[in-house]
């Protein structure tokens, strides 16, 4: 395969992945407006917005309609939603000989439905629909390429920029909720602080999960052991790294190039999750944790670009002897 094709299809999901999580935590945080105060609607937008690493000039910004719409529809901010659906279009139609029919028509549907959108003031009161629609795309797209895409070398380019980047993704959220902590982390959370919690779980839409492993008692601990270690939910630190290891893996042995380095650091992720007791993460501090894994994604996205995107000319002619 071409490095410019599996350079886009890589990116064409790390988009995709982008647009769905920024989707789903506007959503939350427009929902749990209507139930809290002023004061703790200011705090949430505060995380939301370094959950998005948004330009701290937009952290400056009172209006909540305003971020709100900027998160949505500004094409120069790079979380947005718009922006990233276009960004993952415009991938897309780089390699649309490797895509099937059934992928293209639905990405296009999900770009049609973005664009067309409304951004003045009567739009935000249909903003959930808006939302959800987009959430239910990236959805359907991911549902369709399996379906319909051979599970070769593309598809698991495809897997890979979906997991690293959701792993980056959770990572920082997580870490940004955890940073605010001012109760014991083995404690019930009880009051405003539930809510805010509970949207947590659900801007990973694992509240339900979370609640058939540890009933609806919200502790700071437990959801930390969640989203951190679970290795059956989607959504998991643990479930994301090693579909990243797997699919390097595979990839690794498709394409016959050395793909140490970026195998290693998922492969020790893997191992760290595996056997690191939450008490030592909770001792150490959860967001230094995320950060440092965090920062093994960004080398393990600098290696793969250099091992098979931005590799030179004598590297592939070496590959093919």
């Amino acid at each position: 395969m071409l490095s410019r094709v599996a350079d886009s299809l890589y990116w064409l999901s790390r988009y995709l992945e982008r647009a769905e999580h920024t989707a789903r935590l506007i959503d939350v945080d427009v929902q749990l407006r209507l139930d809290q105060s002023p004061d703790a609607a200011t705090a949430r937008r505060e995380r939301l917005l370094a959950s998005l690493q948004i330009p701290s000039a937009l952290a400056g910004v009172v209006d909540a309609r305003t971020i709100l719409r900027t998160l949505t529809f500004d094409r120069e901010t790079p979380s947005s939603i718009v922006s990233c659906v276009a960004s993952g279009r415009e991938n897309l139609l780089q390699v649309r000989e490797q895509a099937s029919s059934e992928m293209w028509e639905q990405f296009n549907r999900l770009y049609l439905q973005v664009i067309g959108s409304n951004s003045d003031d009567s739009w935000i009161l249909q903003s959930n629909t808006f939302f959800r629609a987009v959430q239910e795309g990236s959805f359907l797209f991911q549902g369709v390429t399996d379906a319909t895409m051979s599970h070769g070398e593309g598809w698991h380019y495809l897997q890979l920029g979906r997991f690293l980047e959701r792993t980056e993704l959770v990572a920082l959220l997580v870490g940004t909720h955890f940073s605010g902590l001012q109760q014991p982390s083995d404690q019930p959370v009880e009051g405003a602080d539930y809510l805010e919690w509970v949207g947590l779980l659900k801007c990973c839409s694992a509240f339900e999960a979370y609640c058939k492993v540890y009933s609806a008692e919200i502790r700071p601990v437990r959801i930390a052991e969640f989203l951190l270690f679970n290795p059956e939910f989607p959504h998991s630190i643990s479930f994301s790294v090693g579909k990243v290891h797997g699919a390097l893996h595979v990839i690794g042995e498709l394409t016959g190039r050395k793909a140490d380095l970026p195998l290693r650091i998922a492969g020790r992720l893997q191992a760290t999750l595996r056997f690191t007791q939450i008490e030592e993460i909770l001792a150490e501090g959860v967001r230094p944790y995320l950060d440092g894994l965090r920062r093994q994604c960004a080398q393990a996205h600098s290696a793969i670009q250099q091992i098979y995107f931005d590799y030179p000319v004598e590297t592939a002619m070496a590959a093919g002897d």
